[in-house]
């Protein structure tokens, strides 16, 4: 037995049942991914992720690299490895790549739902594996030595980072000073320092390919400051011959430096130093000045990663905490305290186990549900590009749902972790006996990496709705009422008229709160006589709107959901599928009546927002 706990039965329920992917596997792009292999997909993966995947889980977390400073080298333990191996040598990390890098077609719904299961297991197995994905990008937007860079990539299977932090910029990447200079024979040279790069050195593979944002110098036209001055560059750890692949001299980029973390400690996070000692060569990407739209490419994908690993290992922790209180006896039925030789009873007789243990269900269901309708979007703009066309309402949408994904997905994961999850145990998730308390370790990066959450709420607010003026918002909001307006719940009969009426109340606070915060956008307007002081009034509610949408989204796929259930129980079942169904009701049923009604609150809060918190003087703090 491992430590990892997989659910793929509902994973499968929200390919197939609520999603409906058999509607688009087997056709057109996806023509030789039929339902059947599919699921066989599925399977193998599951079983290979609750057995040779996470079996360094632990073991790899107590033994993590040592950073030699001297050869600037961090080498992986054994058994982390071998993980590690088993999973490049099955091939399923082919699967959702384009074939023009040796990948099998498949849906992106398909691919984070197999996704899911790695990243609940052993998130760094997925995280050092992503050289063949990083080449498909290169070869997207690359001249033709850059395909060929992005085929060796995926053939050769050699490690692949991304290179935006910079010690002193952080999160303001347009601040980075990272330099690049022309060469005369078209190379460019790179000189500067980056900080927090992951998997920027290891010895998994012998060759690691740096995508790296630097600032062109003496370019007209180019160069100039902040993120629309960054062009982004291939810049390799080694020297190699662009035909074969094969190996030459080390290249100027050292890892100077490998953080010492509190979590995912085989995961090296490392410091970046080019120019050191001899030139860094790197080539510019496409061979045109768009580095930070190509990075792009690269940021929503690992967004869309740090969500699904967060919402896997809520999973994971959920059902670890489920098993224990099942095995676990303290304490009478409280409703027979009074006698004092009443039996003792498993933990979950005990009416708060249970609400934490419900509240944990009804949040994976609902996050599980969130990942994977975003990557049903993916699905549709993913099908268009294959017919040469573009499906803008799809990208506004995906573009919307993604800050959801990684900023409301990695808080609440963290956060029912590192309470409803760990307190189930009690004293004993405190301990290293169980894998709650390296979930918790593991779980708080998912808040940070890739833009705080404070990041995704801004992202969210400023770029997805204000940007886009409001139009794929207005869109998902559609759909949700579309399905609010649907005569008596066909499926289940009317059973679920209360949570709907919660469903639509919550609908309307989040809308509201929105409507709040864009009333104090338009009168920020300096040029209009307003008062730009009204954007800090935004700025205290970007994660308010961000966690609210999260709700009312998460409510409303775990409604629909419920829905399906309930149709599923009117028919003949075996036990345990009766007992699935009756879960995904109960879910339902329980985050609409426990979680919505919340946001009249956060409305009236959002509503009230004043600028107090931004007029306290500093010392007063």
């Amino acid at each position: 037995m491992t430590h990892y706990k997989s659910n793929l039965r509902d994973i499968k329920f929200n390919l197939f049942e609520l999603l409906g992917r058999s509607e688009i596997l087997g056709h057109g792009p996806y023509e030789d991914m039929d339902v059947e292999t599919a699921e066989a997909v599925l399977d193998e993966v599951d079983h290979l992720a609750t057995t040779k995947l996470a079996e360094s889980f632990e073991s790899a977390d107590r033994q993590p690299p040592v950073f030699d400073p001297e050869s600037h080298t961090a080498p992986l333990p054994e058994a982390f490895k071998k993980s590690y191996d088993a999973w490049m040598e099955s091939e399923f990390y082919q699967i959702g790549l384009a074939a023009e890098v040796g990948g099998q077609p498949a849906p992106p719904s398909l691919r984070w739902a197999m996704n899911e299961l790695v990243l609940g297991a052993n998130p760094a197995v997925y995280m050092y594996a992503s050289g063949p994905k990083f080449g498909e990008m290169i070869f997207r937007n690359g001249t033709e030595r850059d395909q060929k860079i992005g085929r060796i990539m995926a053939d050769k299977l050699w490690g692949a980072t991304m290179v935006l932090t910079e010690p002193d910029a952080g999160s303001d990447v347009g601040a980075g000073r990272t330099r690049a200079l022309p060469q005369p024979d078209g190379s460019w040279h790179i000189e500067g320092v980056k900080r927090f790069i992951t998997s920027a050195e290891h010895d998994l593979s012998d060759q690691i390919i740096h995508l790296v944002l630097a600032r062109p110098v003496g370019v007209e036209g180019f160069g100039g400051p902040g993120t629309k001055g960054l062009s982004l560059f291939i810049v390799p750890k080694y020297d190699f011959d662009l035909e074969t692949g094969d190996l030459g001299e080390r290249n100027g980029v050292n890892v100077t430096n490998v953080e010492h973390k509190m979590g995912l400690k085989v995961s090296n996070t490392c410091e970046l130093t080019f120019g050191d000692g001899k030139p860094a060569k790197g080539w510019l990407l496409g061979e045109v000045h768009n580095g930070i739209a190509q990075m792009f490419q690269v940021i929503e994908d690992a967004r869309m990663m740090v969500g699904t690993k967060a919402i896997a290992t809520l999973s994971t922790g959920y059902l670890n905490a489920l098993d224990y209180a099942k095995s676990r006896i303290q304490g009478a039925d409280l409703t027979k305290n009074y006698d004092k030789t009443a039996p003792r009873v498993t933990i979950t007789h005990h009416p708060d186990v249970r609400r934490a243990l419900l509240t944990q269900k009804a949040y994976v269901e609902g996050m599980r549900s969130l990942v994977l309708y975003t990557a049903s979007i993916q699905d549709k703009v993913a099908i268009a590009a294959a017919k040469g066309e573009k499906d803008d309402d799809a990208i506004k949408l995906n573009d919307l749902l993604l800050p959801i994904v990684k900023g409301y997905g990695s808080e609440k994961s963290w956060t029912l972790l590192g309470t409803e999850a760990l307190q189930t145990f009690g004293g004993s998730g405190f301990l290293a006996d169980y894998p709650l308390e390296q979930y918790v370790r593991d779980a708080k990066i998912d808040t940070l990496y890739e833009g705080t959450t404070a990041i995704q709420g801004q992202d969210l607010f400023f770029r997805k709705i204000i940007r886009n003026q409001g139009k794929a918002l207005g869109q998902l909001q559609a759909e949700i009422q579309q399905f609010l307006d649907t005569e008596g719940d066909q499926n289940s009969g009317g059973q679920l008229k209360d949570e709907r009426e919660l469903l639509a109340k919550a609908l309307e606070d989040v809308e509201a709160i929105g409507t709040a915060m864009a009333m104090n956008a338009m009168s920020s307007d300096v040029r209009a006589g307003g008062d730009p002081r009204n954007l800090y009034k935004i700025g205290l509610n970007t994660t308010r709107l961000l966690f609210g949408l999260g709700d009312v989204v998460c409510a409303w796929l775990l409604l629909r959901s419920a829905d399906i259930a309930l149709q599923a129980l009117g028919t003949d079942l075996p036990e345990s599928e009766q007992r699935f169904y009756e879960g995904k009701v109960a879910s339902a049923r329980w985050f609409a009546r426990i979680v919505l009604p919340k946001l009249a609150a956060e409305r009236v809060i959002a509503e009230g927002t004043d600028l107090a918190a931004m007029e306290l003087d500093e010392a007063s703090f």
